[in-house]
C-alpha cells in the first residue's frame, strides 16, 4: 500500500467528496474514524501512520481519536473552528505563471475552496507553487489588509487563511 497515495485519497474525501466512500462530515468537518476505515478498507494503524507522517500535517484527530478531519482546504462548507489571528506583516502565495493574468486582474480568490491559502515562509510558497507549473510567488501585504479589518486565520498546520486578497495588496516577487 502506498501511504502517499492513500493520504491524497483521504484528502479528497475529507476536504471535498466524503460521499465518494459513503460517509458524511459533521459541521466541523469531522468524519467518524471507523466509517473512514471501512470505506478505505484500511486499519487504524495505517491511518494513524498517515496522520503522523503527513509532511503537510493535513489531518487532525479529536481527543479520543474517534473522529478525524482535514485541517483546511475544504471546498465543502464546514467550520473547522479557525481562530482569528493577527498575521505577520508579509505573507506569500506560491502559484504558476498560467494564473498570473487572472491574479493580476482579480486578486487572489479561493476558487473552489473556502479560503485563500497563504504562508509566512517563502520556501513553502516555492514548494507549493512549483507543483502547479512554472513558479510565481506573490508577496502579500498582510499588515495593510489587517489594518483594513480583513480577517486572517491560522490553521493548526500553519497555513494562513483569508477569504480573498485584493490585487492592491499583492505584488509579484522576481529573482527568488
Amino acid at each position: 500500500m502506498d501511504l502517499i497515495e492513500t493520504s491524497k485519497y483521504i484528502s479528497l474525501i475529507l476536504r471535498h467528496k466524503p460521499e465518494t466512500i459513503g460517509i458524511t462530515l459533521d459541521e466541523h468537518g469531522y468524519a467518524n474514524v471507523n466509517d473512514l476505515l471501512n470505506g478505505l478498507n484500511i486499519n487504524f494503524q495505517i491511518l494513524e501512520e498517515i496522520v503522523k507522517t503527513d509532511n503537510k500535517n493535513r489531518y487532525s484527530f479529536n481527543d479520543d481519536k474517534t473522529k478525524i478531519r482535514a485541517n483546511q482546504g475544504h471546498s465543502i462548507n464546514v467550520d473547522v473552528e479557525l481562530i482569528e489571528k493577527k498575521p505577520p506583516d508579509i505573507l506569500y502565495h506560491g502559484t504558476a505563471t498560467k494564473y498570473v493574468s487572472d491574479i493580476n486582474k482579480y486578486g487572489l480568490l479561493p476558487k473552489s475552496r473556502l479560503y485563500v491559502h497563504l504562508t509566512d515562509s517563502i520556501e513553502v510558497a516555492k514548494a507549493t507553487g512549483v507543483r502547479h507549473g512554472e513558479l510565481v510567488i506573490y508577496e502579500i501585504n498582510a499588515k495593510k489588509m489587517y489594518e483594513k479589518d480583513i480577517k486572517f486565520y491560522l490553521s493548526v498546520n500553519n497555513v494562513w487563511l483569508t477569504k480573498r486578497v485584493e490585487k492592491e495588496y499583492i505584488k509579484i516577487i522576481r529573482g527568488f
